[in-house]
């Protein structure tokens, strides 16, 4: 009856148009009120504390970092340094597109955003030089995806602070799977350009040593912004918040000292991110209500309990809600997928002894996968419009493909061997 109630009301808000945020806590309201009896107030508490979480602040202020490095053109700063360095590779610089998009995750937390912010500046060279659209976006769209795993990251943030795990475990632990993954898709598209030379102009002007060392010197700065998010928080100066906080200002000072950025920049810059966060707000509001209905009415318990009668091993669990997000990534934004699905999946997956921490990376993958499944994979659609719509995106998603089998391959390497995940996290702590 219960679970009847809530697919009904989830399905019927959803398919009148209703803003996802809205149509999770209505339907958490409704099942408080009609299935508790009056229950309201506990949702209201819910919520209250959490947005009053002192974690959870971050979340805006990575936003707000993200939005700075954009409009003050630091990414193409970065795009430029590493150039150089990818001209001897096969591939050339669709190697760039990895590797700027890798850096730049280290200090932005948000998938579309390192996607647009790299994509801006390596779209129109490359294609100018004579590379493959469609392959310079497929490169572009993969690469922006490690903003979501390469620490500081928002959805680990997020995931951290609605399910109470480490957040210092949860960055930890992203960096070797991050770099794993970015290893990956440069091996991929080597070996690509190996076979495919028509997707590289045949003739590139190979830069010296020389330029490499002026290139790679040219970025100094960036290691100076990543000790501030990352380093202050690893060598325990400062909490995830503070962190997120010094960033802001560091981000701001290099933008103007080393940047474009100016102060009307700066205000855009940080409406910007307000508009951001309140459109997160919204979801994680919806959430949180539809997660304490969920949570009081037991149903997590009755979900385990059904799973148990089953006879399902864990990995089949683990198989089916792989599944559950592949589908669910089709349709929803990879932050809005988390939210909507951690109420159920979380305790699921806790009751099958799986390691909250290894849960979250793969949970991050699967999102990563999401940004890029077309019909509402996000950095598809941002990639495609900074192209003025030459290349489709239909061509976009089919050049994909093989970036997201090799994160499902991962998935299943990280299932065989969860010390590739948890081992680094463990050391530390």
């Amino acid at each position: 009856m219960t679970w009847g109630i809530l697919s009904t009301s989830m399905l019927v808000l959803m398919v009148t148009g209703a803003v996802l945020g809205a149509a999770l806590g209505l339907t958490g309201l409704i099942l408080l009120q009609f299935q508790v009896g009056d229950a309201s107030s506990l949702a209201v508490q819910a919520v209250w504390n959490t947005f009053t979480d002192f974690t959870l602040s971050a979340v805006p202020l990575f936003i707000f970092l993200g939005d700075i490095l954009m409009a003050s053109g630091i990414s193409g700063r970065i795009y430029n340094g590493l150039t150089p360095l990818f001209h001897r590779f096969s591939g050339k610089l669709l190697h760039t597109n990895i590797a700027v998009c890798t850096v730049f995750g280290a200090v932005s937390g948000s998938s579309s955003s390192t996607a647009a912010a790299i994509g801006s500046v390596g779209y129109p060279e490359l294609v100018k030089r004579g590379y493959d659209p469609a392959t310079v976006i497929a490169s572009l769209a993969a690469g922006g995806t490690l903003g979501l795993l390469i620490p500081p990251s928002l959805s680990l943030l997020i995931y951290g602070a609605t399910q109470d795990v480490s957040i210092g475990k949860l960055f930890l632990a992203g960096i070797v799977p991050g770099l794993l993954i970015a290893g990956l898709f440069s091996a991929y598209i080597a070996g690509l350009c190996y076979f495919r030379k028509d997707l590289v102009p045949k003739e590139d002007e190979r830069p010296s040593w020389g330029e490499i060392f002026t290139g790679l010197r040219a970025i100094w700065p960036l290691p100076i912004l990543i000790f501030f998010v990352l380093g202050t928080i690893y060598m325990g100066l400062a909490t995830t918040t503070e962190a997120a906080a010094l960033g802001v200002v560091a981000a701001t000072v290099l933008g103007f000292v080393w940047g474009d950025l100016t102060l009307p920049k700066l205000w855009q810059s940080f409406k910007t991110s307000v508009l951001m966060f309140g459109t997160i707000a919204m979801v994680l509001l919806g959430t949180l209500i539809l997660a304490q209905a969920i949570s009081v009415l037991g149903l997590p318990k009755e979900l385990v309990d059904w799973v148990a009668k089953m006879g399902l091993s864990r990995y089949e669990v683990l198989f089916a809600i792989v599944l559950v997000y592949l589908v669910l990534g089709c349709f929803f934004d990879g932050i809005s997928l988390l939210l909507m699905t951690l109420p159920i999946a979380f305790p699921l997956m806790m009751s099958m002894q799986f390691d909250p921490v290894w849960f979250g990376i793969i949970v991050t993958i699967l999102m990563e996968v999401g940004m890029i499944t077309p019909p509402v994979g996000l950095n598809l659609f941002v990639l495609v419009t900074i192209s003025r719509r030459k290349v489709s995106l239909g061509e976009a998603s089919w050049a994909t493909v093989p970036y997201w089998l090799i994160m499902l391959g991962v998935i299943a390497l990280f299932t065989a061997f969860p010390q590739i995940v948890t081992f680094v996290p463990e050391h530390f702590f």
